[in-house]
């Protein structure tokens, strides 16, 4: 957020951190930046403010940004949180800042000159704590090329949940089934994968459950209790996620179409190896 942000403004963004050698190499990887004595120096000094740290840790940062006391100059204090709206913030609103919420619906995974590229176009859920604070917002997002999308602060926990269960399952079903396929003897199990992964990506994208191809769909009950036997004896971790995914694609299609799927699908998949 600081490069991005650096960019947009003449004066060097400012840091506060745990230590001081987070702070150092948080300016050496943008290439500039000044560290701040304390949190009330910062926000004091600041007419923007942002809270990037761990959920758990929100609640103390802004504690210790209220002792700065009145704030006449109206900063806005945003976190990054995505599961958090502004109420975990209300100290600082009643101290004068403007206060909102705004989390990039994006990866981060510590290469911030490809996360800022990749922010640039990217949707922003933004929750603000008044109509002020959502206009100051939006225009934060978009002076970081993104695209803000307003979530109700009553929401906000049920939006994080969605994006968690889109990527980071993904990575973790993606690693299961390249794990299954060095199992099964691919050793470039990538390879394998990433032209049907990225098309049944697009594909889902564009259509939904709509994109949905195999076994499952076509009901075929025996290659369905084929693969469960086969995972137990050859890659035994992948069967609870191979179960509990196929189940809950037979529970989609079924709610789609109650009439397009046999119950021996079910059957199979409730049934013990």
């Amino acid at each position: 957020m600081a490069l991005a942000l650096g960019k947009q403004d003449a004066a060097p963004p400012m840091f506060w951190g745990r230590t001081r050698a987070a702070v150092d190499e948080a300016t050496t990887q943008i290439g500039q930046g000044t560290a701040a004595d304390s949190l009330t120096a910062l926000v004091q000094a600041c007419d923007i403010a942002v809270i990037a740290v761990a959920d758990d840790a929100i609640a103390a940062v802004v504690e210790a940004l209220a002792e700065a006391g009145q704030l006449d100059h109206a900063p806005l204090v945003f976190h990054v949180s995505g599961s958090s709206g502004t109420a975990i913030l209300s100290a600082l609103r009643g101290n004068g800042a403007l206060t909102a919420a705004i989390h990039p619906a994006m990866t981060f995974t510590g290469d911030p000159h490809l996360e800022v590229l990749r922010m640039a176009g990217a949707s922003f859920a933004v929750t603000g704590a008044n109509a002020e604070a959502v206009a100051r917002a939006h225009a934060l997002v978009e002076k970081l090329g993104g695209v803000p999308v307003d979530v109700a602060e009553a929401q906000r926990t049920l939006y994080h949940a969605a994006l968690c269960h889109a990527a980071n399952h993904l990575v973790t079903l993606i690693a299961g089934a390249s794990g299954a396929l060095r199992a099964a003897g691919a050793e470039k199990p990538g390879d394998l994968l990433a032209p049907l992964v990225r098309a049944a990506l697009e594909n889902t994208l564009q259509r939904g459950i709509g994109a949905l191809s195999g076994p499952v769909l076509r009901g075929d009950a025996g290659t369905v209790g084929a693969h469960l036997t086969a995972i137990e004896a050859g890659y035994p971790q992948m069967l609870a996620p191979y179960r509990a995914m196929a189940l809950a694609t037979v529970e989609e299609l079924a709610r789609k179409d109650p009439s397009a799927h046999p119950v021996q699908i079910r059957e199979v998949l409730a049934r013990t190896t």
